[in-house]
């Protein structure tokens, strides 16, 4: 496995956080419109931005499981906290656009 630094994970977390924020922000204005096809896809597009950051968070644990321990800065907390955000955003989202969906039959 490729050693990856704080850096590259602290910005991966970032980035891949905030575009699945972006995407899942998007879904739920399409389902407010009545795209709810568009609505799918930019879920879709959250979750897979979501993985992207969870795979990165997740080789990072596995370094440290490893013994390959680094120091945490407070950037690398912040992004963490991103991250955790961006997850509850994303549940509860799904659950607004699920309601619409349920309330427009």
């Amino acid at each position: 496995m490729e050693t990856i630094v704080p850096d590259q994970i602290i910005m991966g977390l970032i980035l891949n956080a905030g575009d699945a924020k972006q995407h899942i922000y998007e879904a739920l204005n399409q389902a407010k419109q009545g795209n709810l096809e568009e609505s799918d896809k930019e879920i879709h597009l959250a979750e897979n931005a979501l993985n992207e950051a969870h795979n990165l968070q997740t080789r990072f644990l596995a370094q440290e499981a490893g013994g390959n321990r680094t120091e945490i800065s407070a950037l690398f907390v912040h992004a963490q906290d991103h991250l955790m955000t961006t997850i509850t955003e994303i549940n509860l989202i799904k659950e607004i656009i699920e309601l619409r969906v349920e309330l427009k039959k």
